[in-house]
């Protein structure tokens, strides 16, 4: 129903709220301890949507500039506290209760037990956010990975080795392995930086453009001027509902740059503990 009526974020948010549901009413899943972060890139008439949650993330480049299509949900952050507090919960050492490092998440079905709240307003959501971003023959690609990957490089560096790489006419599966022997560690018998689960993906954003026509536009000049950001960020804009009934998700459009200073004021705050 969502994406015939082209309702995009809608139907990405329902999408994983159905998931989660489908896990917690499995018999194999739901008694599991676990959980595991999402994240999915959807384009559709040339627009870039963007579900996550948990500290997976995708990053595009857009005129060589690195610029986050998805934030990181860290317990720590004000958004995500005031929830989990709410919720019945609290964050210790920056974990969830002290003990989970993430604050929205697939699974980890002990943190969603109160049955006061809806899904999206458990201790441990699978609400996702959804950004959103006109795909141009400015965006020369995207970079989807696991944290393992950004535990050991930041956005910008990840996307300098991939667009260095492309401009040498590399393939995107050898870009992707070279990236990831660059952050595994080399004794992974003790865990830490570079010991964790990688995964990866580098989508190439042709649009009609043969591999020639690709490699010369991922070779331009990096402006020198400041270069606008054009990713935003859907959020939901639902009047509150009873309990007993399920929210419409309707959805406003605002500047990253709002949420991009709300988590970097949580990040400053987690470096300053």
């Amino acid at each position: 129903m969502f994406l015939e009526e082209d309702r995009i974020p809608e139907a990405i948010q329902h999408g994983f709220l159905d998931l989660d549901e489908q896990m917690i009413n499995d018999e194999g899943i739901k008694e599991e301890m676990s959980g595991t972060t999402a994240i999915t890139v959807l384009i559709k008439n040339n627009v870039i949507y963007c579900g996550n949650v948990g500290d997976s993330r995708a990053v595009s480049c857009i005129n060589g500039i690195a610029m986050p299509l998805s934030f990181d949900h860290k317990p720590g952050n004000e958004l995500e506290q005031k929830r989990i507090t709410e919720a019945g919960g609290w964050v210790e050492f920056n974990r969830v209760n002290g003990n989970l490092a993430l604050s929205r998440a697939l699974g980890d079905f002990a943190f969603k037990r109160n049955n006061t709240k809806l899904p999206k307003d458990q201790v441990v959501t699978a609400y996702p956010d959804i950004s959103s971003c006109e795909l141009t023959k400015d965006v020369e690609f995207i970079v989807i990975a696991c944290d393992g990957i950004w535990d050991c490089m930041s956005n910008d560096e990840v996307v300098n080795f991939c667009r260095t790489r492309l401009q040498k006419r590399m393939e995107p599966e050898a870009i992707c392995e070279e990236l990831l022997d660059t952050c595994l560690s080399p004794d992974c018998e003790l865990s830490g930086l570079g010991c964790d689960n990688m995964t990866v993906i580098l989508v190439l954003c042709l649009l009609g453009d043969s591999m020639d026509e690709f490699y010369t536009r991922v070779s331009r000049t990096i402006p020198e001027s400041e270069v606008k950001n054009p990713i935003k960020m859907c959020t939901e804009v639902a009047p509150t509902v009873s309990e007993d009934e399920k929210p419409p998700m309707v959805f406003s459009v605002t500047d990253t740059d709002d949420k991009t200073g709300e988590k970097e004021k949580s990040k400053e705050g987690d470096e300053e503990k």
